[in-house]
Order: structure tokens, then sequence, then C-alpha cells
């Protein structure tokens, strides 16, 4: 059972050392653990750091494409280098690395295909009331719109398995965190959380400047992650709810038409007719969207079966390459004693 810590990184020189250093050793039921830093196009030594102390895979972005790009590759690099599960965390050490060995367990026991770490918003010290409030609500919307019962949605320290990892595909240019959770639980993951500790931030985030920006941009991505999973329940919806606008001033102009005054209130025919028109058209589009995203469903059938094929060709490449080295110091020997 293989096991790599993934760690996305922006210009972390300064904090990434005792990152590393806190990172587990040795985890009951896994054979052999392994880190991953991403190197997210930072302008400092960050990729230096990783190699001085040792990471075993590095992968640098040219230049800042942002936190769900760098899961992105984090989890493909992970996936070609045979992870098992993958783990997520910060750079920063925000996250206990202690309790990795406490995200594992549940998918080490069958028990989950995804495995989020809770950090206990509602009486977390490290978190501000207003956050606490922000990271409950957001969280709560999340759980509806995933179908899950998650508690933090937007906690970074998480661990996947192997055949989740392989069916996730993130289209978010801005985080992956609740995105992945919508997508996960429309897919039927059995998905888990565990209580999990956190260190004091040691900076500001850099995913947003300010608090609207992170609301707004939230917002967007559930909205859109939600609306690519279900589109014909949204889109209905809408329809249902201009038709049911439109019916309004259509019923007050019937209303007066019988009393003999409708010539005056054609403003109403007009209004309301057009909003039944809108709702109707959205009620297609919803149509059109479920056939695109039954398309969308087959496709990323086939992506899961290329990432497979992809993974074992990788395999194959990398036996092939060990037994030709193994081949050439054979040879190497036998010269040298002859």
């Amino acid at each position: 059972m293989k096991l790599i810590v993934q760690i996305p990184c922006l210009n972390e020189a300064v904090n990434l050392p005792e990152t590393l250093l806190a990172l587990p050793r040795r985890i009951e039921g896994i054979d052999t653990i392994e880190y991953l830093v991403i190197d997210d196009g930072s302008n400092d030594n960050t990729s230096g750091v990783a190699r001085q102390f040792g990471v075993h895979h590095i992968v640098r972005h040219r230049r800042n494409r942002g936190l769900a790009a760098a899961f992105r590759t984090g989890i493909d690099k992970a996936l070609a280098e045979g992870a098992d599960i993958i783990v997520n965390t910060d750079a920063d050490n925000q996250y206990m690395a202690e309790d990795i060995a406490l995200l594992v367990k549940p998918i080490l026991d069958g028990e989950a295909d995804i495995v989020m770490g809770d950090r206990q918003v509602g009486k977390n010290a490290h978190f501000s009331p207003f956050k606490r409030l922000l990271q409950v609500v957001g969280s709560a919307t999340v759980r509806k719109l995933s179908d899950t019962d998650i508690t933090d949605a937007v906690s970074g320290f998480r661990a996947i398995s192997r055949a989740a990892a392989q069916k996730i595909n993130i289209t978010s240019s801005f985080s992956y965190t609740t995105e992945m959770l919508i997508q996960a639980g429309r897919k039927r993951m059995a998905i888990t959380s565990v209580p999990v500790r956190t260190n004091r931030a040691v900076r500001p985030s850099r995913l947003f400047r300010s608090v609207p920006q992170f609301i707004t941009n939230t917002g967007a991505t559930m909205v859109r992650a939600y609306a690519m999973y279900n589109p014909l329940k949204v889109f209905v919806s809408l329809g249902l709810f201009l038709a049911l606008a439109g019916a309004v001033p259509i019923v007050r102009f019937l209303a007066f038409y019988v009393a003999g005054d409708g010539a005056g209130h054609v403003q109403s025919l007009v209004v309301g007719g057009s909003l039944l028109t809108l709702g109707f058209i959205a009620m297609l589009f919803g149509a059109i969207a479920d056939l695109i995203g039954r398309n969308r469903q087959l496709i990323e059938q086939s992506l899961e079966k290329l990432r497979v094929v992809e993974e074992r060709l990788n395999a194959i490449q990398k036996a092939q390459i060990a037994d030709h080295s193994h081949n050439l110091n054979v040879e190497d020997r036998v010269s040298r004693q002859a």
C-alpha cells in the first residue's frame, strides 16, 4: 500500500521545511510513504527547498495557475507514481501532520473513498467568530448540494483513494474543495470526515484577497458544479419559476378583461407572455443540458479508463527501465571480473 502526500505550494520556501519535517515516516497499514510538492510558479526557492529536504517528487508550473490547477497536477502525478492513497495538505503547516494516520484509516478499512479533515470550526480557537459563521453556513450549503454529511467542506486536508482520484475531474480555476465534494457526492462515492487538529495560521490566505471575493468565487463554483451534475433540475426549476411569475400578470389581465377593462392592461399580457416564453425556453435548455450531461458522463468514463491505461503503461515502462538498469549492472560486474 503506497501513500503519497501532496503539497501544493506558492512561494513557501520559508514555511515548507517545518511542514516537511512534521510529515509521518511510518503509518500502520502503509508500506511506502512518499512526498510530492507541486510548485505553482513560485518566484522563491520553493522547489530548491523541496529537493534539499528529500521530497520524492517535485512538479513545477512555469507560472502561477491557481490552487485548483495545482491540485489537479498533483493528483495526476500521484496516480502516475502508483499511489494507492493520496493525502492533500497545506504547505504552511496549518494541519497537524500526525493526523494523516487518522485520515487514511477509513480508506484502509474499506469504509470510505474520500476522507475529510474536520477542523471543528465551531470550537476552533484559531478561527474568528465571523470565519466560524462563514464556514458553518458554507458547509451547510455544500452538504445540501452534494448530498453528503460533511461538516467542513472547504478543508484542504483530505485523503483520497486511488479509485476515487481516477473519477475526479476538477474544472474550477479557483479552488477544488467544494467542486470536488459536489462531484464526489453526486457520483455516489463514500465520503466521511474525521476530527483533526490545526496549528495557528502563519500568514493570510493567498487564495483570496478579501472575504467578499472568497464568497463570490466559492458561490460561483458551487452553482457551476451543481448545475453541471443536475442540469435538468436547475433549468426546469428556473423555467417553472419564470412560468409562475408570468402567470401572475396574465391572470391580472384576465381579471380586468372579464370586468370589461382589459384594453388598458395589455402590458400585463405582454409581460406575462414574455415570462411564460422564457420559462418554456429555460425548460428546453434543461432538456438539452441533461443530454449534454449524459454525454459528459460517457466522456468521464472514457477519461477514467484512459487514466488506468496510462498508469499501467507507466508501470510497464518503469519495470522495463529497472530491468534494463539491472542488466547493465550485471554486465558491468561480469566485465570487471573478466
